[in-house]
């Protein structure tokens, strides 16, 4: 696979290019997941919108440019010219390594929605998922993945549409829905308060959310790769337009689901009754309910759902396909691979991978919500690898073993950091606030499960926050850990360049920076070629004037 095959393949679907940009990053984590954060927490992870439009402009003005510019395969050649292989086989390891703790919540999503329409047991429809995906895409490829990801968009979005639509009728009109949300502090200002450990705020949404898109959008291979792969900057630029724009699109309607989902159980909370299992089964319950008296409904949004996560999935494995071949085989191996040798690498990694992606299914369950986990999970290894593609395009005075001593310090951290924030929750002592619901009006009968997990007042349930003496770094927010892993990554690498002495700034290839870099290094070299040229001029104009002097003397 080279660039022009990628770009020949994507320029014959025409207006389904932007389609595909734009909703190729949204998965079943996204379509369950934001969901159910509102409904729990309110309507204050939709302030994220905010940093996504930044986000959109760092990444048109700084990232865009310098990859478009390279045409590359894989991002991570970027890494290899602008420092070393070393850095170049970190980054790879890096994608795989976050690849690896996304798909298996990518599989594990869809799972859970059709447990929850069926009944039937997770872990026998996992290895299905996987299989479907692995074989569309072993004997597609990208051609495949691409029409999928079309076809597959628009089945996601007709689901959502038709569950928004009937739950809102059903419920007596948006009115209703709002009137509902407001009472119980679901729809609320954002939170400017500067406690760290606050699930959200203003702060944590801002900062850490454009940290958590440019390292989804700007570095990631799934998303480059489709970026690079169309002919002229200006239509990669509109892409990224296009993508932002689905994205708050389809976020607005996921937070107005949930809303929905409170609304229809304001006065029966699923969770506290165990009607459903998992949190992450809200959206299938609201769609059982609101769609199963009429054949074949509920089956489309369970289609939905499949659709967006083998979106996802195909994308990944794609991608990790196209980074071990271009990064570690022919990185490595002396002689040129033929068509086939290259076919079966790339084939041989999907299903592999994808095999292990099902055993990981078995983790992931047991680890919470799917839109925390996701976020936390993928911290691990694109917070530093962030920080090192941001010091690539951005710090010309970072050098090859400072960028490698900062990365690697940075991987350890959030490892320890991400485990023991894990391990907190796990004991207990980080429990975020859940806004009120109610099992006042259920008229189904139910065992009281409240005193295992919530503390019920008057059929209200409100979860109180329970964390140990003193201030810990792994109860922060899960949205500055992405944030937190580049600005350590950045932060050492700096320090260990200057510390090792490196002074090639000038030597930095121009195309490998940003075109703002880039203006800086110009006026740079201006100003010193203009004070170079002044220490000769200045003392030649005082020898005439001396020499004039002594003639006229």
């Amino acid at each position: 696979m080279n660039v022009d095959e990628v770009r020949k393949t994507l320029q014959r679907f025409g207006w389904a290019d932007y389609l595909v940009f734009t909703l190729i990053f949204i998965s079943g984590i996204t379509l369950l997941g934001t969901t159910t954060d509102v409904y729990l927490y309110g309507t204050q992870y939709m302030y994220t919108i905010g940093s996504l439009l930044i986000m959109g402009l760092i990444m048109y003005s700084i990232f865009l440019p310098v990859f478009h510019e390279l045409k590359l395969i894989s991002t991570y050649e970027y890494l290899e010219a602008r420092f070393d292989k070393r850095t170049r086989f970190l980054g790879s390891t890096l994608f795989i390594f976050g690849s690896m703790a996304w798909l298996p919540i990518v599989i594990y999503v869809p799972a859970i929605a059709f447990n929850q329409a069926t009944g039937i047991n997770i872990h026998q429809i996992t290895p299905l998922v996987c299989l479907v995906c692995i074989f569309y895409t072993c004997v597609g490829g990208l051609k495949a993945v691409v029409w999928t990801d079309v076809i597959q968009t628009i089945i996601m979005l007709g689901a959502m549409t038709l569950v928004l639509v009937k739950g809102t009728i059903e419920i007596g009109g948006p009115g209703v829905v709002f009137r509902k949300a407001l009472e119980s502090g679901r729809i609320e200002p954002p939170n400017f308060t500067l406690d760290l450990t606050e699930r959200y705020t203003a702060y944590s949404l801002f900062i850490g959310g454009i940290a958590h898109w440019l390292k989804s959008n700007a570095i990631n291979q799934n998303m480059i790769q489709r970026y690079l792969a169309l002919p002229t900057l200006k239509m990669a630029r509109a892409a990224v337009w296009t993508f932002i724009t689905g994205i708050v699109i389809f976020l607005l309607i996921c937070g107005y689901c949930g809303l929905l989902i409170y609304a229809t159980y304001s006065e029966c909370d699923p969770l506290q009754t165990k009607l459903t299992q998992h949190k992450d089964q809200l959206l299938p319950l609201l769609v059982m309910d609101t769609l199963g008296d009429f054949p074949g409904l509920p089956g489309l949004f369970v289609a939905g759902v499949f659709s967006a996560a083998l979106s996802s999935l195909s994308t990944g494995l794609n991608s990790m396909s196209a980074v071990i071949l271009e990064d570690f085989f022919k990185s490595w191996v002396t002689t040129p691979l033929t068509a086939t040798q290259t076919a079966y690498i790339m084939r041989s990694v999907v299903v592999i991978f994808g095999a292990i992606c099902v055993a990981l299914v078995f983790v992931v369950e047991k680890l919470g919500t799917v839109l925390q986990l996701s976020i936390t999970l993928s911290s691990v290894s694109n917070g530093p690898l962030l920080g090192i593609f941001t010091a690539g395009v951005m710090l010309p005075w970072v050098e090859e073993l400072g960028i490698l001593f900062g990365g690697i310090t940075s991987l350890i951290f959030m490892v320890w950091l991400c485990v023991n924030a894990k391990l907190n929750e796990a004991k207990g002592f980080k429990i975020d606030i859940r806004k009120p619901s109610s099992i006042a009006g259920c008229n189904y009968t139910f065992s009281d499960f409240t005193a295992l997990s919530l503390v019920a007042d008057n059929s209200t349930e409100t979860v109180k926050e329970v964390s140990p003496s003193g201030f810990h770094i792994y109860n922060i927010s899960f949205l500055y850990y992405t944030m937190l892993g580049a600005l350590i990554t950045i932060t050492i690498a700096s320090i260990a360049s200057f510390c090792l002495g490196f002074n090639k700034v000038e030597h930095v290839e121009p195309k490998l920076l940003s075109p703002f870099v880039r203006r800086w290094l110009d006026r740079r070299k201006e100003r010193k070629r203009a004070i170079h040229l002044s220490k000769y001029t200045k003392p030649r104009c005082v020898k005439v004037q001396v020499k004039q002097t002594e003639t006229k003397a």
